[in-house]
């Protein structure tokens, strides 16, 4: 199966903005956020003001992605699914990644080390970590494991939605749990320094291969299955195994949170909290799963991701509740400062500056350095 790149960017993991006027919101005295790391751990980068062609991005969209004040955002190189040709859709995406970092070297930064992060906050940069969610384009080959490395990818997702040769992911009935070249892919997979992500797993399959691995591991994106029964959630016990091996659990800001499909702020706050409770707070953090700037459903928008979703449905790849009309967001949290609204409605909760910069980026930082090494 393919999907077209900017047509499941356009779906969630990439940007249609609203308006760029609180892009200017950032406090001048400098606020705890202004000062954090802030990491959306499995997010969209792009500009949706530019022509396809164009790579250089716009100051518009510059503008847009600084007032939101993230530092850095794990982005998802394609494919994803069993692609007629997974490696070869895989060199393709690479090289236009690569040429958009070559087209914007003063605004972005390719992430390949923690102190990479930290310097994407000192220079004012826009900090991409780049990872997979799929094994597909590495089937049985494990050297191409070192080939991604080499191309900037760090964070290998194991598994997506369906079956590949390392396992099965979550919607697949059968639940059959990890294979045994999945074992290899997790051991080359740790050789290497990269870092594993067990998000769109089957639950067998996570805890397999959580209870494999030996290096701190990570779900990137997701929700507690204890509060919303989704195969896209997580049972508590996966939470405390990834939290026992030093990882983290991002939470998303997507439909599966609620069982009508619409969910709210406070549904995401919900999660979030409990993850934490479950984990510890040293183990939960955010990958929303959206675009780092925020959907705007204007008619043309609406055609496209109604196009999108019905691509989806008909590959077999679309999660229970997934339908046309369905959009991959929370309204509650559809703006430039989303991701310091959703720190401030915490903080009303009680929960303290110290504790919000590691669930709006510390945990992640800690384990991107724990993974890849210092």
């Amino acid at each position: 199966m393919r999907i077209d790149r900017r047509t499941l960017l356009a779906g969630g993991l990439a940007a249609f903005v609203a308006g760029p006027a609180l892009a200017q919101r950032r406090s001048a005295g400098g606020s705890w956020y202004d000062r954090a790391i802030i990491i959306d751990a499995l997010g969209g980068t792009g500009d949706p003001y530019a022509p396809d062609a164009q790579l250089r991005w716009s100051d518009r969209a510059w503008a847009e992605t600084v007032g939101t004040g993230v530092t850095v955002v794990r982005d998802t190189v394609m494919p994803v699914g069993n692609a007629a040709d997974p490696w070869g859709d895989y060199q393709k995406d690479i090289a236009l990644r690569q040429n958009v970092f070559g087209a914007n070297p003063d605004r972005l930064l390719l992430v390949r080390t923690s102190a990479d992060i930290l310097k994407a906050k000192h220079e004012r940069k826009f900090g991409v970590v780049l990872g997979t969610q799929d094994t597909s384009m590495v089937g049985a080959q494990l050297d191409r494991l070192a080939q991604m490395k080499k191309d900037g990818v760090m964070t290998v997702q194991l598994t997506y939605n369906l079956q590949n040769l390392s396992g099965d992911g979550s919607l697949e009935p059968v639940n059959g749990g990890l294979s045994n070249l999945g074992r290899d892919t997790i051991r080359r997979i740790e050789t290497e320094k990269l870092l594993l992500d067990l998000a769109h797993g089957g639950a067998r399959t996570i805890d397999e291969a959580t209870a494999f691995a030996k290096r701190p591991l990570v779900i990137s994106h997701t929700g507690a299955r204890a509060l919303m029964d989704h195969p896209r959630n997580v049972s508590d016990a996966a939470i405390r195994a990834i939290a026992d091996k030093g990882g983290v659990v991002g939470v998303y800001f997507m439909p599966y949170l609620r069982a009508d499909m619409h969910p709210s702020g406070t549904d995401v706050i919900a999660h979030v909290e409990h993850i934490a409770r479950i984990a510890g707070e040293d183990h939960v953090g955010v990958g929303t799963d959206n675009g780092v700037l925020p959907l705007t459903l204007d008619a043309a928008t609406r055609q496209r991701m109604d196009d999108w979703q019905r691509q989806r449905i008909k590959l077999g790849i679309a999660a229970p509740g997934e339908a046309v009309g369905v959009y991959p967001y929370v309204p509650d949290y559809n703006s430039v400062d989303r991701y310091r609204r959703f720190a401030a409605d915490l903080q009303k909760r009680g929960w303290s500056e110290a504790r919000l910069e590691k669930l709006m980026g510390g945990n992640f930082l800690r384990v991107y350095r724990d993974a890849w090494g210092a």
